[in-house]
C-alpha cells in the first residue's frame, strides 16, 4: 500500500471511529433525557439527528451503554445515584415479595444505568405461569398482561408472559420463565451474552457495597 493510500485508509478509519463515538454519545443522550429504553430506537434516532447513515459508523449497543454511563456520571451524578439506590431498595423488597417464584433482578436497575424513567425488571420462575397473576390478584395488586420476546440462547427465542404493575410509586415489569430458566439466563440484547441477574442475597450484597 502506497503512503497516500495508507494515509487515506487511516483517515477513513479515524473518521468512522469519530462518527461511532458521536452516534454513541447522541444515542446515550436521547436515552438519558428522553426516556428511550430501546437501543435500536435510540441508535436510529441519533443517526437521523446527525445525518449519519453508513452501517460502519453505527455503534454497538455496548458502546452506547458505556456512553450512557459516562453521560449519567457527568450530568446526573448524585441524582442518578439516588434514583438508582431507590430502585434497588424497592427491587429488594420485590424479590422478597416474590420469593416463592425464585425471582431475579435484571436490567438497568442491576447494571447501574437506571434513571427516573427506568422500571424495575424482574425474572420470575414457575412452570405454572398463571400462578403469578393469581398471586398478584390475591395480594390486591392490579397488573397488565404483556408478552416479551427473549433469546434463550443463540438458537432459540421465546415469547414469555410479562406483568406490568406499580408499587411504591415505581413501575415494575415481571417476566415469567420456566423453572429450568434458572440454569442459564436469557441472552442480553446489549451484547448477546447471558444476562446479568441478581438474587435477593446478591442484591443485598450490592446494596451493602454501595
Amino acid at each position: 500500500m502506497t503512503d497516500n493510500r495508507q494515509h487515506a485508509h487511516l483517515h477513513a478509519l479515524t473518521r468512522t471511529r469519530e462518527r461511532r463515538q458521536r452516534l454513541a454519545y447522541e444515542a446515550a443522550r436521547l436515552m438519558a433525557e428522553g426516556g428511550i429504553r430501546d437501543f435500536r430506537m435510540a441508535k436510529r434516532k441519533a443517526a437521523q439527528r446527525l445525518g449519519i447513515f453508513d452501517d460502519a459508523s453505527l455503534p454497538r449497543n455496548r458502546e452506547i451503554e458505556d456512553a450512557l454511563r459516562a453521560y449519567q456520571r457527568l450530568f446526573r451524578g448524585d441524582r442518578q445515584q439516588a434514583d438508582l439506590r431507590h430502585r434497588r431498595e424497592a427491587a429488594l423488597r420485590a424479590l422478597v415479595f416474590f420469593a416463592a417464584f425464585q425471582p431475579r433482578l435484571v436490567g438497568p436497575v442491576l447494571d447501574g444505568t437506571a434513571d427516573a424513567h427506568s422500571p424495575v425488571l424482574l425474572h420470575l420462575h414457575s412452570d405454572e405461569p398463571e400462578a403469578i397473576p393469581r398471586w398478584l390478584d390475591d395480594q390486591g395488586i392490579p397488573a397488565q398482561a404483556r408478552t416479551r420476546r427473549l433469546r434463550l440462547d443463540r438458537e432459540r427465542e421465546a415469547e414469555v408472559p410479562a406483568w406490568l404493575f406499580g408499587a411504591e410509586g415505581l413501575g415494575f415489569e415481571a417476566l415469567v420463565l420456566p423453572l429450568d430458566g434458572l440454569r442459564q439466563a436469557p441472552l442480553s440484547a446489549i451484547d448477546d451474552r447471558p444476562m446479568r441477574r441478581a438474587s435477593e442475597a446478591q442484591l443485598r450484597m450490592l446494596l451493602a457495597d454501595d
